[in-house]
């Protein structure tokens, strides 16, 4: 059999895992591909002490398009830019594409997949959400016989484990970064990650697969976890739940939501407990009921099997890869007409009838309350938080008791208010 050839754009984490995993399990991927993958050609701006496997080395990234013998390309250099210039000069030779790269599949994957379309030719994305997770290929096809109710997981590493090391240690989230970054989990400048927008990309994609909604990216409501603190996590506990940073979207009557934020979930759904660096993403099916995939969703062997995965793909023979790009649902529901329970956490005076004057505002409102811890003794300067749970309410109510809370004499700062889910399809 005439081996499979591919050209490496990049020379990071996840080229490098891919250029391992050739050289370690060569021979079994030959055998699952039914051809021999080899490495023709690698581009990158740095040359690095990496065996390319006999591959050429080059400096023109670009130049990976124009070769004969490049049967694929693997564009792992990430960002936009040249990335995404590599991808679409790619797809408009007729030549397939397996990227890792949510960023471009966010912003630009509806004009791409139209060009991998137009050009009879493959986009392999398995590597572009959580890492080893086969989340992409079950969705696509193992998925293909159900009508999709929603999707709900972790979905960024960097912020699960932030969050844990806040529940399990009691660190405080400046600690918790600054030691998720020594250790290599979050970038030196963690805005992309901890402000949500990376797991915002992720579930544009995963939308995009489940529902046939655009890939596009500004149609999701983004909140990170940066002001999350130790109190928080400790009143979720004592709540019976655990703070998680989640992407869910969902179909509704009013049409597909799609929102990223910190939630309160409980401590026995099995998502509670996924901790660390690890991803977990739940999918309700009409015909599976829930189901839950978990793994790593990062780090260069894993991202480098899926990307491998999809390379397998196409040595197959199967030229589209994933979904064809077909809008099938474009009605998104802003976040005000969201429906979902909430914890606030109130700072007032001590002393007596607060609660009362708190559930009043609330019950004015149509929200009623689950759940609430209200501590017995003030713990500075007279104040006391009151922590509550609510049932299931409208966004814009939520949003219209909060300032009315706000307006009572005796709160005495800001309301602080997470959503709460209970992941139960």
């Amino acid at each position: 059999m005439q081996p499979l050839r591919i050209g490496i754009a990049g020379l990071g984490t996840v080229a490098q895992g891919v250029l391992d995993l050739l050289k370690d399990n060569g021979e079994l991927i030959a055998q699952r591909a039914g051809r021999p993958i080899q490495v023709a050609a690698v581009a990158s701006r740095t040359a690095k002490d990496v065996d390319l496997l006999g591959g050429a080395f080059s400096n023109d990234v670009l130049g990976l398009v124009s070769r004969n013998d490049v049967d694929v390309v693997l564009e792992l250099i990430g960002g936009e830019g040249i990335a995404l210039e590599l991808v679409e000069a790619s797809l408009a030779a007729g030549r397939p594409v397996v990227t890792a790269n949510k960023a471009i599949l966010a912003g630009y994957g509806q004009r791409l997949f139209a060009a991998a379309h137009a050009n009879n030719t493959a986009l392999g994305i398995e590597a572009s959400v959580a890492g080893g997770i086969p989340i992409i290929g079950s969705l696509s096809s193992g998925l293909a016989a159900n009508e999709i109710e929603s999707i709900a997981g972790i979905i960024n590493g960097t912020c699960n484990y932030i969050l844990t090391a806040m529940a399990s240690e009691g660190a405080a989230f400046d600690d918790a970064l600054a030691n998720a970054q020594a250790l290599g989990y979050a970038e030196a400048d963690p805005t992309f990650d901890v402000g949500g927008i990376d797991a915002a990309h992720k579930l544009t994609i995963l939308s995009a697969l489940a529902f046939g909604t655009p890939l596009d990216k500004e149609a999701v409501h983004i909140e990170g976890i940066e002001d999350i603190t130790l109190q928080d996590i400790k009143d979720a506990e004592a709540l019976g739940y655990t703070i998680k940073h989640l992407g869910i979207a969902r179909r509704t009557d009013k049409g597909i939501e799609a929102r990223v934020h910190p939630t309160l979930v409980p401590q026995d759904v099995l998502i509670a407990n996924v901790n660390g660096v690890m991803n977990a993403v739940a999918v309700w099916g009409n015909a599976t009921g829930n189901t839950l995939y978990y793994g790593p969703g990062a780090g260069g062997a894993a991202t480098a099997s899926a990307v491998l995965a999809d390379v397998v793909a196409i040595a197959r023979g199967q030229s589209h890869l994933e979904f064809d790009g077909v809008v099938r649902e474009d009605r998104w529901v802003p976040i005000q007409d969201v429906v979902s329970a909430a914890y606030l956490r109130i700072p007032v005076v001590d002393e007596p009838g607060v609660f009362a004057r708190i559930a009043t505002i609330l019950g004015d409102h149509g929200i009623s309350i689950e759940g609430a811890i209200q501590r017995e003794r003030a713990i500075q300067n007279r104040q006391v938080p009151i922590s509550v749970v609510t049932q299931p309410v409208l966004e814009a109510d939520m949003l219209d008791a909060v300032r009315a809370l706000g307006e009572l004499p005796v709160v005495v700062g800001p309301v602080r208010r997470l959503r709460v889910d209970h992941l139960d399809g």
